[in-house]
């Protein structure tokens, strides 16, 4: 038999239920995880791009990234070939990484150097002046042949015994011949800038043995660091430039022509061939160098 409804009505009672939720404790806890790992994982991809592109890219166009978030930078326009854009106008995959947009103001043959690997031989390619192979190995056996020509010929003379103050070095700019001093022997008077006699003779041996060549000729004077006591009255620099100077007088004596003296200069005790003791008497000598011809000067 079924409860009398309240207040007389026939009406069902009402049930309530009541719902508990239990939590379970390996339950996810939201999406909050997805979004911190989601900055680690950029984080990290930017991260990487960075050691990408410290890796990939030359120190001239690392700076051209730093220059391009500094754009008040004046330099940003004066080194960039006309452009003002990231890298200077330049691409990491430009060949040569050379700039090739319109607003760019160099242009290729000027700038990029000979020999530059990875481009387009061009301007001073294999078609240029400045790279005639034929004119180089003849300069290079030339050499070979004066050198021969020379120390024959010190052999059979009075000068024998300053063979040993004479070297050859060939270098990047031609065939240098050191004339060295010792503690036993100086080929100018102490002091001057006047050649003693043997000296003498033996640069105008070397006169004589350079006439069949047109190669450019450049002299160049050095002392050890020994001082004077008024540097103002005299010194190693007028020395050294006096030395070359007189060296270049006995070659012109001797035949050489004017138009073949391309540089003459004193260096003093800058360039010591003994470093460890500058003021070792070896470090006194004069430098002629047979310089490449045009056609294939090395520098």
């Amino acid at each position: 038999m079924s409860a009398r409804a309240p207040h007389g009505s026939n009406q069902p009672p009402r049930i309530i239920y009541k719902k508990i939720y239990i939590e379970g404790h390996g339950a996810h806890h939201g999406g909050a995880w997805k979004v911190a790992y989601a900055d680690f994982v950029t984080a990290m991809m930017a991260f990487f791009l960075l050691l990408w592109i410290l890796g990939a890219t030359t120190e001239k166009q690392r700076k051209g990234i730093a220059d391009y978030f500094t754009p008040t930078l004046v330099q940003l326009k004066e080194n960039s070939a006309g452009s003002n854009g990231m890298l200077g106008g330049q691409s990491i995959t430009d060949k040569d990484n050379y700039p090739n947009r319109a607003s760019q103001t160099g242009t290729r043959s000027l700038t990029i150097p000979m020999d530059s690997k990875g481009g387009a031989q061009v301007g001073t390619g294999e078609q240029g002046s400045l790279k005639n192979k034929t004119i180089a190995a003849e300069d290079a056996k030339n050499f070979e042949a004066l050198k021969r020509r020379l120390m024959a010929a010190m052999q059979t003379s009075p000068l024998k015994r300053l063979a040993s103050h004479v070297r050859f070095i060939q270098t990047t700019e031609g065939l240098r011949i050191d004339l060295v001093d010792d503690a036993d022997y100086s080929m100018f008077a102490l002091g001057t800038t006047q050649l003693v006699p043997e000296a003498d003779k033996l640069i105008g041996l070397i006169a004589t043995t350079i006439q069949d060549t047109k190669n450019p000729i450049m002299i160049r004077g050095h002392t050890d660091s020994l001082g004077y006591g008024d540097p103002m009255a005299m010194n190693n620099w007028m020395l050294s430039s006096g030395r070359a100077e007189a060296t270049r007088r006995r070659l012109a004596a001797g035949g050489t022509p004017e138009t073949r003296f391309y540089r003459i200069e004193g260096v003093a005790d800058r360039e010591p061939m003994i470093e460890d003791n500058p003021s070792d008497p070896r470090n006194r000598r004069v430098s002629i160098t047979l310089l490449w011809r045009a056609g294939s000067f090395k520098q």
